[in-house]
């Protein structure tokens, strides 16, 4: 698959290697962080340990188990720096067209980079609520993986799921709670065995 995968093209590959870069060195980590499948992520991981873009050493952990690390390579910084300096200046000239009112020219900057704003999003190249206002200015809706990074980067467990148009009025503190450590854990009615009063 390694080969097969223009890495450039990939929003996914660089959220997993920005992850990494902000000291998420094991998958689990990461797939919490990412909002990504464990199954993804392993495929990603070794994608860019094959492109030399990061570094995968296995140690011991706790009781002998295996515990894979993962690292940043100098190589795999300089690449992500690069991507995050052109999000930049595509989200800068974005708010240029929505401070002005040119809506047709800021609808055609996002159709063409629509697949990049969860990247955008996830390393803060793009202000959630920037993003929510232009989402609203052109009636679009979030794809489901753009509401859980604008949930979870606005503090709030539950505004990705209203965002996205789900009914969040069943919330109970077991959702809550299993929904902010991205365990995807929905509760099921379950009432965590507390006591009612």
């Amino acid at each position: 698959m390694s080969s097969e995968v223009n890495i450039r093209d990939s929003p996914n590959h660089f959220i997993v290697l920005d992850a990494i870069s902000r000291g998420m060195s094991s998958i689990d980590k990461i797939s919490k962080v990412a909002k990504l499948s464990k199954t993804e992520i392993e495929l990603i991981v070794n994608d860019l340990v094959f492109q030399r873009l990061i570094s995968s050493n296995e140690k011991r952990g706790f009781l002998g188990r295996r515990k894979i690390e993962l690292k940043i390579t100098e190589t795999g910084m300089e690449l992500l720096g690069n991507k995050k300096k052109e999000l930049q200046d595509k989200v800068q000239e974005m708010q240029q067209y929505y401070d002005n009112g040119n809506r047709t020219q800021l609808e055609s900057l996002m159709d063409s980079n629509r697949a990049w704003m969860p990247m955008m999003l996830f390393s803060g190249i793009m202000n959630i609520l920037f993003f929510t206002s232009m989402m609203s200015l052109m009636g679009l809706a979030m794809s489901p993986m753009e509401s859980s990074l604008a949930g979870s980067d606005g503090g709030n467990a539950d505004s990705g799921s209203a965002a996205a148009g789900e009914s969040g009025s069943d919330s109970s503190g077991a959702d809550t709670q299993a929904g902010a450590d991205g365990g995807g854990f929905d509760g099921g009615g379950f009432d965590g065995g507390g006591f009612d009063f």
